[in-house]
């Protein structure tokens, strides 16, 4: 029972007050870190950082991170297309910054599926591509 008066913090509410995304800015030439990010730039850094992640593949991470691409090995690149669209927006929309993955395009070279697709967040939007191998 709340005393008369009294007031409940946004965090006792129930309501979920948004995290900051300064974070760790990592150099992926060097593998090192260098500096810090916020904003867009850590989005796109959670970005790659989830498109380089095999889901389900590494204990350090949960079963709602990375994303699922090595079980599209070997299928047509009809069938693949089709997954990657699924697969990649699923995967990044487990993080709440980003609001839309749209704009998929494809293209096919030898074993090589090049996907393109636009990201929106609520820092902005950008464009990001992955190679899978099918």
């Amino acid at each position: 029972m709340i005393p008369t008066g009294g007031q409940l913090s946004a965090a006792l509410s129930g309501r979920t007050a948004e995290q900051p995304s300064r974070t760790w800015r990592l150099d992926a030439d060097t593998g090192r870190i260098a500096g810090k990010i916020d904003g867009l730039e850590a989005v796109k850094q959670a970005v790659y950082k989830i498109l380089l992640t095999e889901r389900y593949a590494y204990m350090a991470y949960s079963f709602d991170y990375g994303v699922e691409l090595w079980s599209l090995m070997g299928q047509s690149p009809a069938y693949a297309q089709s997954e990657l669209r699924r697969r990649i927006a699923e995967a990044l929309l487990q993080d709440s910054r980003i609001g839309n993955v749209r704009d998929f395009q494809f293209q096919y070279a030898g074993d090589t599926m090049t996907v393109r697709f636009t990201v929106e967040t609520s820092a902005g939007t950008f464009d990001q591509e992955v190679n899978a191998v099918v």
